[in-house]
């Protein structure tokens, strides 16, 4: 009797070690290392392949997009104090979508337009070379300015959340659109623009800046979820983008 009762004491105490040195092991603090690495990966590596591939590297471009970061930087913070000085926070009933009041804050994203413009007509080379550095700067500076630090500090948590692999896909998704966005302006802002360009140019223009906007309206109307929303803005976006590839490559074959 006293062997079997020490017998399973043993097999108790060992299989309680065990569970401690697996722990030890492979414990929260690994597994949370490994979600955020995973969200790092997917939102960095795509504009390190977009870097790479594009040609961008290959023209020494680095320190240009840090400059085109830089303009973006100083674009956020006119923006953000023309905001607070005129536009102050909305003090209506819960529930209730102030449509006026946030259309009118979108419309200040039309500063975007013009610091992407800047950013184009200070650097010399093609279309392409010149779209390319003032979309993979400004991407790049709002990914490091916006995800950065809740990647750094949420994903790290001892509790697993899907909004920080949302957050990482919504980085690739502000990628595809600054580069649409940009390629709209240098078509807008050329002299030689068609007369038939102009309208579908214009409107591009007006869902990029808008964009934001629309899919906060649509939020409100008709209670989307979270994995719902990024679907819509990955569909407008990408309607955005070929639309937009469609009249580049058209210009430019024209001329």
């Amino acid at each position: 009797m006293n062997q079997l009762y020490f017998r399973l004491s043993f097999n108790g105490t060992a299989a309680r070690l065990s569970a401690s040195f697996g722990s030890c092991i492979l414990g929260p603090d690994i597994m949370t290392l490994f979600h955020f690495g995973n969200c790092f990966a997917l939102a960095y590596f795509p504009y390190f392949i977009t870097y790479k591939c594009s040609g961008l590297s290959e023209y020494n471009a680095f320190w240009r997009c840090v400059q085109a970061g830089a303009t973006y930087l100083f674009v956020q913070l006119c923006k953000m104090l023309f905001l607070a000085t005129f536009f102050p926070t909305w003090e209506g009933g819960a529930g209730v979508y102030d449509f006026v009041g946030e259309f009118m804050k979108a419309t200040v994203d039309l500063a975007d337009l013009l610091g992407l413009h800047l950013v184009m007509s200070r650097n010399a080379g093609k279309g392409e070379y010149k779209i390319m550095v003032a979309a993979m700067g400004w991407a790049t500076a709002e990914l490091v300015m916006s995800r950065c630090l809740p990647l750094w500090v949420g994903a790290r948590g001892i509790e697993f959340d899907w909004k920080y692999i949302q957050m990482s896909f919504d980085s690739n998704i502000s990628l595809v659109h600054y580069i649409a966005m940009a390629a709209v302006v240098w078509m807008f802002t050329r002299y030689d623009l068609p007369k038939s360009f102009r309208l579908p140019v214009t409107v591009l223009l007006a869902l990029c800046v808008y964009k934001a906007f629309l899919m906060e309206l649509f939020v409100h109307v008709f209670l989307l979820g979270s994995w719902t929303v990024l679907l819509v803005k990955a569909v407008l976006t990408g309607a955005i983008s070929l639309c937009s590839l469609f009249l580049f490559v058209t210009l430019v074959h024209s001329n």
